[in-house]
């Protein structure tokens, strides 16, 4: 799974002029998942994203995570984080899991990060056409890859 992660003083997600997500201050995580992604690699990134501390503490340092704060999570899923642009201009997909593969997944990342924060994860819906609004906070942003664990 790749994700990339946006501090957020605010986010949310509108499919077909409804908002469908949205969080205050908190963490917006785009994530697509990769032919051959488990429920392991879901497993870790949910560890991962609650307990990641970047937010500031009262000294100013990226001390607190977002269960520390009592943030909320949006999660949208971005299959596009797989383009390979290699071959010219056009991007290819092929490193992305086809959606059978990929949503029973997603879906299951969804239930680890609720399980990990203790709490409601707001999100978009799979393979929707959707409208994303961020207040990046920093900005902060990350990305993280399940296959190097850094």
């Amino acid at each position: 799974m790749r994700a990339v992660i946006q501090r957020a003083a605010r986010a949310s997600v509108t499919i077909e002029g409804r908002v469908a997500g949205a969080i205050d201050r908190g963490l917006l995580v785009l994530v697509a998942v990769a032919e051959g992604d488990t429920p392991a690699d879901g497993e870790w990134l949910a560890a991962k994203l609650a307990a990641l501390r970047i937010f500031p503490d009262d000294e100013g340092r990226m001390n607190r995570s977002v269960t520390d704060i009592g943030g909320g999570i949006l999660v949208v899923s971005q299959f596009t984080l797989f383009a390979s642009t290699r071959k010219g201009t056009r991007p290819s997909f092929n490193g992305a899991a086809a959606p059978a593969v990929a949503i029973p997944l997603y879906e299951q990342f969804l239930r680890q990060l609720e399980a990990a924060l203790g709490g409601p994860v707001a999100r978009g819906e799979f393979g929707a056409s959707m409208r994303v609004e961020l207040v990046n906070d920093g900005p902060v942003t990350l990305i993280i890859d399940t296959r190097e664990r850094e």
